[in-house]
């Protein structure tokens, strides 16, 4: 199986390990109530409905009053759309940027051989450039856009069935008609299923009606299926690099402080300044999002120095 960019696994680099990790409860121990207000799910789109809909529908069968989907889907498309719960609403913006994954049915307009159909379709494979469809929300200039992959599953006569990963902000429809002009056919896009965003994919997803009965069962005393079914907010930035930081330093970063090099515990290989990188807990709690100051290699190196200024801030600090 083919993987999007932000699917590498990165290796981990201890710069000092702590003497105790107290702070904090890990993820996977919240509550129920808490992933309600700091979670996330990864629910299958239904054909019909617009993405905020979907999103309407989560917020009233769990009776919340937050609920917002990150990467939104044309009401007759199906597949992932990652729903935020909560507080869990500010994390979305992670997911934007990263790469998706889409199983497509596209349409020929002439018959064609099968062996011009893959050549042609090969030459998409890296930067191509785009100008979003008629019915677009965004201003419809020429954009150049990154396809990872393009892994065709099935020719069945005019019918071309293909998985394609690509870069946040890519049109499929337009794709279709690219490639269909590139054979001299012509073509559309039939039937599109996204499979992928960053961690969420087509074999964890769950539909409105498993999330309706599993919320039933939770509200009669039985919690299983309802944790099988929310993760914790820290999963919209699983993809991302990471460092991990101590205790002591927690609560100045909730504060707006700097993250400093003396804060740090470990951290992933192969961060470069200028990188998103996700701040963590000892026990992998999200803290904040922000963009480096240097490098993996330039923070094991040097004893001070701030590795992060500007930053996004979620964890929320009780005062007791």
């Amino acid at each position: 199986m083919k993987k999007l960019p932000s699917e590498r696994e990165l290796g981990i680099l201890v710069k000092k390990k702590p003497d105790d990790i107290e702070f904090g409860k890990r993820p996977e121990e919240r509550t129920v109530e808490e992933d309600l207000d700091f979670g996330i799910i990864n629910l299958n789109k239904p054909q019909g409905p617009t993405s905020h809909q979907v999103s309407d529908y989560v917020k009233k069968i769990l009776k919340i009053k937050r609920a917002g989907h990150s990467g939104t889907l044309d009401p007759n498309v199906t597949g992932v759309l990652p729903i935020a719960l909560g507080r869990g609403t500010r994390v979305l913006k992670s997911l934007l940027k990263s790469g998706k994954e889409y199983v497509c049915l596209m349409h020929l307009h002439k018959d064609v051989s099968e062996d011009k159909v893959r050549k042609v379709m090969k030459k998409f494979v890296g930067k191509i450039i785009q100008k979003p469809p008629v019915r677009s929300a965004v201003k419809r200039v020429e954009r150049e856009r990154t396809i990872y992959y393009i892994e065709i599953l099935e020719i069945n006569e005019k019918d071309v069935l293909f998985r394609v990963g690509c870069e946040a902000g890519t049109y499929i429809r337009t794709l279709c008609f690219q490639i269909g002009k590139e054979l001299g056919t012509g073509a559309h896009m039939q039937q599109l299923v996204r499979t992928k965003i960053a961690g969420f994919n087509d074999s964890n997803w769950v539909s409105l009606h498993d999330l309706k009965d599993a919320f039933e069962f939770y509200n009669e005393g039985d919690e299983k299926g309802i944790r099988k079914i929310i993760y914790p907010a820290e999963k919209a930035v699983e993809h991302f690099p990471k460092m991990w930081v101590f205790d002591n330093c927690i609560e100045s970063l909730c504060h707006g402080a700097d993250l400093n090099i003396p804060g740090i515990s470990r951290l992933n290989e192969g961060i470069e300044k200028d990188d998103l990188a996700a701040v963590m807990t000892l026990k992998d709690e999200l803290i904040c999002v922000g963009k480096t100051e240097m490098s993996s290699g330039e923070i094991m190196k040097k004893r001070k120095g701030a590795v992060i200024k500007e930053k996004k801030v979620f964890m929320q600090i009780k005062v007791v």
